[in-house]
């Protein structure tokens, strides 16, 4: 007896995956793949060294059409526009202080959240992952518990994993009662952070010495609140406030 899938298009189509710079054409295919066995449809590429390639297609066996709609775009930070949660992949623990979690309690968190806001799961680099730089532009960091001595696992075969806990999750009843919320956008929180460090070097709070670390552990630090729109539009009329009155002064 075949078990009926009752997919909810409309949280599936919120949620996108994307992959900076993949190196070798096949995996792309093959991302492909397993993103439509699972029901995701939104493959982001952010400057791929060979795209489109006869290897990708010939991997993707059937998911032709993930590759033709594939967004190709240069840099990270604009791949992420439109994305209230963004999760960076790792097979190791980084030290950045972000909120994380393993497969199966993202998998339940996404679904919960997809339901009002969009969603990115960046995927780095076939030989070396994200960068720290990339992994503050998330909020959340996605940990594949691997073999501590052989930690390497193929890209196609890290969204294949994570894509079925999706779609398991979507499928069984869960019992996350967090009610949603309406997140500010990645665009809008990095607005606020240019804001937030002009505010900061205006008041002499950051020099050119200390600015960048400083930045990064402010970054981490909102990052890890998850800020509402509301909230944001607070911040940043009190940063309006202090700039206008060190105007005035």
């Amino acid at each position: 007896m075949h078990q009926t899938l009752n997919y909810t298009i409309t949280m599936l189509n919120n949620i996108r995956i994307v992959l900076v710079n993949p190196s070798h054409p096949g995996n792309i295919g093959a991302v492909a793949r397993a993103m439509k066995t699972m029901g995701l449809e939104h493959l982001y590429l952010v400057n791929p060294k060979s795209f489109p390639h006869v290897n990708a297609t010939a991997l993707a066996a059937g998911a032709d059409d993930i590759l033709e709609r594939a967004t190709i775009i240069t840099s990270l930070k604009d791949a992420l526009v439109g994305s209230e949660i963004v999760f960076g992949t790792s097979a190791r623990l980084r030290a950045l202080q972000l909120p994380t979690l393993d497969p199966k309690a993202a998998a339940k968190f996404i679904i919960n959240e997809a339901k009002v806001n969009k969603i990115s799961i960046v995927f780095g680099r076939e030989n070396n992952g994200l960068s720290n730089e990339e992994l503050e532009l998330c909020n959340h960091q996605l940990y594949i518990p691997t073999n501590p001595n052989f930690s390497s696992l193929n890209i196609a075969a890290a969204v294949q994993l994570i894509a079925y806990e999706i779609k398991m999750a979507d499928q069984i009843e869960t019992t996350i009662t967090t009610p949603t919320i309406d997140l500010a956008s990645t665009e809008a929180i990095q607005s606020f952070y240019q804001h937030l460090q002009q505010t900061l070097i205006t008041t002499k709070f950051l020099n050119l010495k200390n600015q960048n670390g400083l930045m990064a552990k402010l970054k981490r630090l909102f990052n890890r609140a998850q800020l509402e729109k509301t909230e944001i539009n607070i911040l940043r009329g009190i940063l309006t406030s202090i700039n206008t009155k060190n105007e005035n002064d």
